[in-house]
């Protein structure tokens, strides 16, 4: 049996610490290895012994996590979640901690109500994991391969029906471009519209991301990139020159009224685990866009968006899947490529490339 991944818990709240080590030792596959109230104290456990992942609070005495974790990827690094409260204030600190390394960002969990906690449970455990897999941006993690069995999972069945064989949606001038990504998106995604002109087509967008975060995301890729790029809302027409970001907790739809394409924002239950889905993405711009449509699935733990991509190409959209030595995992690729979603398999940095190909046709 693969030994379970060994987690270190750093947080200045007992509480939070003690809620943590709950959520996470109920899963056979991780291990709490230990927990720390500060980095001083984590940084003299970590010499003792070395985690496989570190959950790490943003706000704390001594030092912040921010500095803690950027001293962690000069020196050793070591795969690393961000926790964090619900709150837009904090949104601006926990993009500066992906940007320094951080693998993804989670919620602290919050005990008032079940199915809050049930999904936090699960999103905290999915994370873990996920980090364990990763690629670090100054080393590669030393991730053993685990084989793990995911809770049942909803499809996009839910949401939508599947949409119709064969390929009845006519070619038309407007081009849409629909991409997904989980861990390791956010500063995969920045390299790929950085790359783009400003008359790009327009593209919708589903990365995993805890609520609150997707706007603050958004407007910090709006600064840096060519394109406009802000959190979706509902209604939003898909133009060239825009990217649209899924919010957070909502899962969004590509839909089509004559010649205009935009996009609904809807609420609904878990898709592949994961609210938004990628695979509701994908199939609505099955139905609604076919081979008007370029789908595009990127690093990412777990299979949301590996049939949605699937259904795109059904629908005569060309396909891609980021390929496994630019990913820092591959796992949603990786599924969609085994289901033969993918038209073609190609490298980070010639997604942008392939965008604007698609765009001129």
């Amino acid at each position: 049996m693969a030994k379970p991944i060994r987690v270190l818990v750093i947080d200045d709240s007992a509480s939070v610490r003690a809620a943590m080590s709950a959520v996470l030792s109920e899963d056979p596959d991780i291990e709490v290895m230990a927990t720390a109230g500060d980095p001083f104290v984590a940084a003299k456990r970590i010499q003792e012994e070395v985690p496989d992942v570190i959950t790490l609070d943003v706000e704390m005495p001594r030092m912040d996590g921010i500095t803690f974790l950027r001293k962690l990827m000069a020196q050793r690094p070591i795969p690393v979640v961000m926790c964090s409260s619900l709150t837009e204030e904090g949104s601006q600190t926990l993009l500066q901690a992906l940007e320094a390394g951080a693998v993804d960002i989670i919620l602290k969990p919050k005990l008032d109500a079940a199915h809050h906690l049930l999904e936090a449970k699960m999103h905290i455990c999915d994370a873990v994991k996920a980090a364990a897999r990763a690629r670090l941006p100054a080393a590669r993690a030393d991730a053993r391969e685990r084989h793990l069995v995911p809770a049942p999972k909803l499809t996009a069945d839910v949401m939508l029906a599947p949409p119709p064989s064969g390929r009845a949606m006519a070619r038309t001038t407007e081009m849409v471009v629909c991409i997904g990504a989980s861990t390791g998106g956010t500063e995969s995604l920045r390299v790929v519209l950085e790359g783009l002109p400003a008359d790009s087509p327009g593209i919708v967008i589903v990365q995993h991301m805890p609520e609150k975060f997707t706007a603050a995301w958004a407007a910090r890729l709006n600064s840096l990139v060519s394109m406009e790029v802000r959190e979706a809302a509902d209604g939003d027409t898909v133009l060239r020159g825009c990217a649209l970001i899924a919010r957070g907790n909502r899962h969004l739809l590509l839909r089509r009224s004559g010649a205009r394409y935009y996009v609904e924002v809807k609420e609904g239950p878990l898709v592949s685990r994961h609210r938004p889905s990628v695979d509701v993405l994908f199939r609505s711009a099955a139905h609604s866009a076919g081979g008007n449509a370029l789908g595009i699935i990127m690093t990412g733990m777990g299979d949301d968006g590996a049939r949605g991509l699937l259904e795109m190409r059904q629908a005569g959209a060309a396909t891609i899947a980021q390929d496994e030595a630019s990913c820092v995992v591959f796992g949603m690729p990786k599924e969609a490529i085994k289901l033969d979603g993918a038209e073609r398999i190609l490298p980070l940095d010639h997604l942008a490339r392939e965008i604007v190909r698609f765009g001129s046709r």
